[in-house]
């Protein structure tokens, strides 16, 4: 008979075996669940769960544990969303028609940093571990929130909702850092002594917001003249490779963090920038296409891992308190917050209810607070964790099972039928001449 050690099979097989399932999953999960109140991330999460439950794992994927993996894991799949949002924006950019974008963003997004910080100091956090909870799940995710955005490029799923939700997460994702860096900063000159406004003012909020636009345009520019419009045949669009829109995203994210500046901002401003290039060329969808899968794919290890860690003890320092906290942040703070921001947009009732309410929160929340623990020190590090985690899984379980009856019934108020086929991935003739 075999020795014992010789049946058990090898860790590199298990690990193939079941990133194969990961990737059956992507592919299959999505055509199951699309007409069922029921997403995606849920299952993910319960699946994690229930493999990390068993107990030959043995592994607890919690996130103080393994602190760098944890902020750039959540880092990657944030920057791949932020690029599959934004190339998937069909509405020019403008002032006027982007007013909902900049209602949720200049007025519910502090709104809700305002009101979270209170509520975490109330619960007897500190103040600047308070202003970190806030800064953390203020922003709507890009990830997660894959069910209220827009459709694919130029496939006519783009309602002022789905565009709102789109541009907000697409942008909040950047313009939290400043509140991040601001309990950073709070955090670190309440053991030196050293002034901090000017420095939080000047470089954190005006200084890496501004690079980070500029840097941003400045590589989308350069992507799309070498995709759409170098001379000859050596245009990048003829070779039909998507993956042009992953290189985009790490050289936009990567010049612009070795500028010490706002990454994520940048990502997002050059994939508008790479659309506005040649809004109508087909490549277009080829790019978000892989983009979507790349997202779609490290999406659902990042929750499996969630998933553990949340049978591993993550909600393990909670209290009553904490759980109050979070239905209150779910259930009012974001709504009530959207609401106010939305005050004279010309909408019905039903779209502004819908956009103050699915403010999803997930992986950029994990991001940021990850962000903020490894850069200075907080207390009451465990229990940020804690609230974090249960209001990211509410949020997945409320708004997961909600999105789909939600957005049909949207749909149908507004005289589209939710369930018409998807357009036609080849664009009708002529779009694909000379960039307009």
């Amino acid at each position: 008979m075999p020795p014992t050690e010789t049946l058990l099979p090898d860790a590199y097989i298990v690990v193939l075996t079941g990133t194969g399932l990961l990737i059956a999953l992507v592919t299959w999960l999505p055509l199951v669940l699309r007409r069922l109140p029921l997403s995606l991330p849920i299952v993910c999460i319960a699946l994690g769960a229930a493999i990390f439950a068993l107990p030959m794992v043995g592994s607890e994927p919690l996130p103080l544990a393994f602190p760098a993996f944890t902020e750039r894991f959540t880092e990657f799949v944030v920057i791949i969303a932020l690029m599959g949002a934004g190339l998937k924006i069909d509405r020019v950019f403008h002032l006027r028609r982007w007013a909902v974008t900049w209602r949720l963003l200049g007025i519910t997004m502090p709104l809700s940093i305002l009101a979270i910080t209170l509520l975490g100091a109330w619960a007897g956090l500190p103040w600047v571990a308070a202003l970190l909870l806030g800064a953390s799940l203020a922003p709507t995710d890009p990830v997660l929130a894959a069910d209220v955005q827009v459709g694919p490029p130029q496939s006519g799923e783009e309602d002022e909702v789905r565009f709102g939700l789109t541009s907000e997460a697409g942008l909040n994702d950047g313009l939290a850092f400043p509140f991040v860096h601001l309990a950073i900063v709070l955090a670190l000159a309440a053991e030196t002594g050293e002034p901090w406004l000017l420095h939080w003012l000047g470089y954190h909020a005006l200084w890496e917001i501004g690079f980070g636009v500029v840097a941003g345009w400045a590589v989308g520019r350069a992507f799309g003249w070498l995709t759409f419009h170098m001379p000859g045949e050596s245009r990048l669009a003829k070779t039909g490779d998507g993956l042009i829109a992953i290189a985009a995203t790490f050289v936009s994210y990567g010049l612009t963090e070795m500028a010490h500046c706002y990454g994520f901002l940048a990502v997002f401003v050059t994939a508008l920038t790479l659309r506005h290039a040649h809004r109508k060329h087909e490549f277009h969808r080829e790019m978000h296409d892989l983009t979507e899968q790349v997202e779609r794919l490290t999406m659902m290890l990042l929750l499996l891992l969630f998933g553990g860690a949340l049978v591993s003890g993550l909600l393990a320092p909670l209290t009553w308190v904490d759980v109050g906290v979070a239905v209150v942040v779910l259930l009012l703070v974001r709504p009530l917050a959207g609401l106010a921001g939305l005050v004279g947009l010309r909408a019905a009732w039903g779209e502004k209810l819908t956009l103050a309410f699915f403010g999803i929160r997930g992986v950029g929340t994990f991001y940021y607070l990850a962000y903020g623990l490894n850069h200075a020190p907080f207390a009451q590090a465990e229990r940020l964790w804690a609230l974090v985690g249960l209001i990211v899984l509410l949020s997945v379980l409320l708004h997961g099972l909600t999105v789909t009856p939600a957005m049909r019934w949207l749909d149908r108020s507004q005289g589209r039928d939710p369930d018409a086929p998807e357009r036609s991935e080849t664009p009708p003739p002529g779009l694909t001449g000379p960039a307009r």
